[in-house]
């Protein structure tokens, strides 16, 4: 296997056409054609992760965060990331990070941890917009079945639970070839009138390069007449944070201490307690405070994340309890995540979990 497969696989889980856009994600370091040695995987990318994947013989790094954020200018090797740049580059290791397009992802960094706290009747807390799109095509009546197949199977035609969706309508469609053309139906030169179906399907936005190719394959007319449009509706099955439900409700206390023991933090800082029973929880991964909003619309109970500032916990405003279990901590089983979905995919070759501990954040 090459690096490109091992990123195939990745975008199955992940496509990264869901990361956000301030976001610097995908291989990041690296030939995507080199031969894989092996595939370790960790939280973040530093010096000592490289040395970990020499020492392991792995010359892939899937990290989650990105070790390049912000554009480089010169790589001396005198910041933390230029060193871990120039030491990758030095022993032929490839990077490659994930990172907001698996915070999106329906099976990503939000649903290990609803996992983690047994959290169930799971469901996105914030939709993202602007991920489905609608292909509407004509084609001759007697191969509107046949092409419709096509295009349920480059994944197109399917909503939440339903697959193989679409809208069909019966027209008359009129064209005439120039000298030329190479009409299938009809002669050139002459206008031809042809019984045919309108075809709609929606898709997902990032397979719409393999949408129009098994379009343009499948259609029997030299040129095909179609149009693209991307639509309001919100993607249930994408975007940030979740929420879901205890499977039996805890008091404050207790919810606090579950949280601690099955999220494996040392701190958590939180909001007042309010007296009320937690039942309904809202999750966020890393930098949550924008979705405090959501969380509290959603009529979650708690709502969790990290890297809240002070003036943060006044937005709870006696409606819900905000908890602060730190960024490290709220993203830390993501590398396991990771292993255990290449593991499935791929045999051929060692997927290593990294041993080190990456959390910048010491307590005392």
């Amino acid at each position: 296997m090459i690096v490109q497969d091992v990123i195939n696989h990745l975008e199955e889980l992940a496509p990264l056409a869901y990361a956000e856009d301030f976001d610097n994600v995908g291989l990041l370091v690296g030939d995507k054609n080199e031969k894989i040695t092996g595939v370790l995987v960790t939280l973040d990318t530093l010096e000592s992760i490289v040395d970990e994947a020499i020492a392991e013989n792995c010359n892939l790094i899937v990290s989650f965060h990105p070790i390049i954020f912000k554009g480089l200018i010169k790589i001396t090797g005198k910041t933390y990331v230029e060193r871990v740049v120039l030491k990758a580059i030095k022993h032929n290791i490839a990077i490659y990070a994930i990172h907001t397009a698996l915070d999106n992802a329906i099976q990503g960094v939000n649903d290990m941890i609803c996992n983690q706290l047994g959290l169930i009747n799971k469901r996105i807390l914030i939709p993202q917009s602007a991920t489905i799109k609608k292909l509407t095509t004509y084609v001759p009546k007697e191969e509107a079945e046949n092409l419709r197949t096509a295009l349920f199977e480059a994944g197109a035609g399917n909503i939440g639970n339903y697959s193989n969706c679409s809208f069909n309508k019966e027209g008359i469609g009129t064209y005439q070839g120039n000298i030329d053309s190479n009409p299938s139906l009809g002669k050139k030169g002459e206008t031809h009138h042809e019984e045919e179906t309108q075809v709609s399907v929606i898709f997902a936005k990032h397979l719409e390069s393999k949408v129009i190719k098994t379009l343009i394959s499948s259609h029997s007319y030299e040129e095909v007449a179609y149009e693209v449009v991307t639509i309001e509706n919100k993607n249930q099955n994408i975007g940030m944070g979740m929420i879901g439900e205890l499977e039996n409700s805890l008091d404050e206390k207790d919810f606090l201490t579950h949280l601690k023991s099955n999220m494996k933090t040392e701190c958590i800082r939180h909001s007042s307690f309010l007296n009320k029973p937690i039942k309904k929880v809202a999750v966020l991964g890393g930098s949550g405070s924008f979705a405090i909003s959501a969380a509290k619309a959603s009529g979650a109970d708690a709502f969790i994340t990290a890297d809240l500032k002070y003036h943060d916990f006044f937005s709870a405003e006696d409606s819900i309890l905000l908890t602060d279990i730190g960024h490290y901590e709220s993203e830390q089983f993501t590398k396991n995540l990771l292993v255990t979905y290449l593991t499935k995919k791929i045999t051929n070759f060692a997927v290593v979990l990294s041993k080190t501990n990456t959390n910048p954040v010491k307590y005392f």
